[in-house]
């Protein structure tokens, strides 16, 4: 058997040591611990030297080392990468709107950067001021938290921040923000009600109105007029609009019956009184218009007309899809806080107690008069 040395590890003595014979002399035996204990201080000395020659040369090419690390790095690689992103990136997400109407914008030089006229290309970071036709863009973080909230639009409100005749707006009623604004996606007519969304994310809001997306819209839509097969299939068919042909994607037939009838149409775009103006053009009035869902979100039975609540983690996620948003490609969301979620969860619950139907009051046992014999 051969046996393995190890070249790092010095090898204990492997010399025998003579024992002591009964009947020898005790100075024999002092000159025999003397030769041993002088064995085994030498390979301890030398074990002690190879490790403070090992230790040595590990110092030196540690600094060897060192000193080509610092060499190979230049002066500005060790700094920090500076965060700054695309101007149109920015104001897209400020919800100023899509990118490629900021390029436009841009191009036109109605965009400032501090006080400069910007150019494509341009890059900004949070200190610095922007501006779009003169007025002040708030910018938001990248760290953020995604809201998108259900507002049950009634009629007589109107789908702008201000309006100079003084009526009411849907932003009166929705929830503030601390450095953002809500960004309403898509537009309903002064006189029609119904599913309104709402959401902090530029990026998002430009891709649920997109054309690109297929979004179908689904309203309930009560006719006054007779309503035939032939309309119906004619407005399934596509109609030539002035602003292109339009077209019903699904017709169902709802309640009433008569020149009064309820409908339920969906359309795949979102253009300024569709609904209305495909069934106008089959020569029929619309009295009444109301959206129901927009994508996978309905109305829930519990958001009355003119409240809002908030979308869930789940739904929102859902919405995303469907539009084909990836999210990691625009903004690092930020999920909510505990005291977030059980905000949401008080007025979710506040919501539902409001449309719960009263509790009726049982009337206490009448006292029957006793039998008199």
């Amino acid at each position: 058997m051969v046996k393995k040395i190890d070249q790092d590890k010095p090898e204990k003595s492997t010399r025998a040591v003579k024992p002591v014979v009964a009947g020898k002399s005790a100075g024999a035996k002092r000159n025999h611990e003397k030769t041993a204990s002088g064995e085994k201080s030498t390979v301890k000395k030398s074990a002690l030297a190879n490790a403070r020659n090992k230790s040595a040369a590990g110092a030196d090419s540690g600094k060897a080392n060192a000193k080509a690390a610092t060499k190979a790095v230049k002066p500005d690689e060790g700094k920090a990468a500076p965060s700054d992103e695309k101007l149109q990136k920015v104001l897209a997400r400020a919800g100023v709107g899509s990118r490629r109407e900021m390029e436009r914008l841009i191009e036109a030089g109605q965009v400032k950067v501090n006080d400069h006229i910007a150019k494509l290309g341009d890059r900004v970071t949070n200190k610095d001021k922007i501006f779009v036709n003169g007025q002040r863009i708030v910018l938001r973080t990248e760290l953020t938290r995604r809201r998108v909230i259900l507002y049950n639009k009634p009629e007589g409100e109107i789908c702008s921040r201000s309006d100079p005749e003084g009526r009411p707006t849907v932003y009166d009623r929705l929830p503030g923000l601390n450095g953002e604004r809500w960004i309403s996606v898509g537009r309903l007519d002064f006189n029609t009600s119904g599913l309104l969304l709402f959401t902090n994310d530029g990026e998002l809001a430009n891709k649920l109105m997109h054309p690109s997306s297929v979004i179908d819209r689904e309203y309930l839509v009560r006719i006054q007029g007779e309503v035939t097969d032939e309309m119906k299939e004619q407005l399934l068919d596509g109609v030539l609009l002035d602003d292109g042909v339009a077209r019903f994607t699904d017709i169902v037939d709802g309640a009433g019956e008569g020149k009064n009838r309820w409908f339920y149409c969906v359309v795949m775009e979102g253009r300024n009184r569709e609904v209305r103006r495909l069934w106008e053009s089959q020569g029929v009035k619309v009295s009444r218009l109301k959206r129901v869902r927009y994508a996978n979100i309905f109305i829930p039975s519990h958001v009355r007309v003119g409240q809002w609540i908030d979308l869930t983690e789940r739904e929102i996620q859902d919405l995303c899809m469907t539009a084909g948003f990836d999210s990691s490609t625009y903004t690092r969301i930020m999920q909510p806080t505990r005291d977030e979620l059980a905000q949401l969860q008080r007025h979710d619950k506040k919501l539902r107690a409001a449309s719960a139907a009263p509790r009726r009051h049982k009337a206490p046992p009448r006292k029957r008069p006793p039998i008199v014999e």
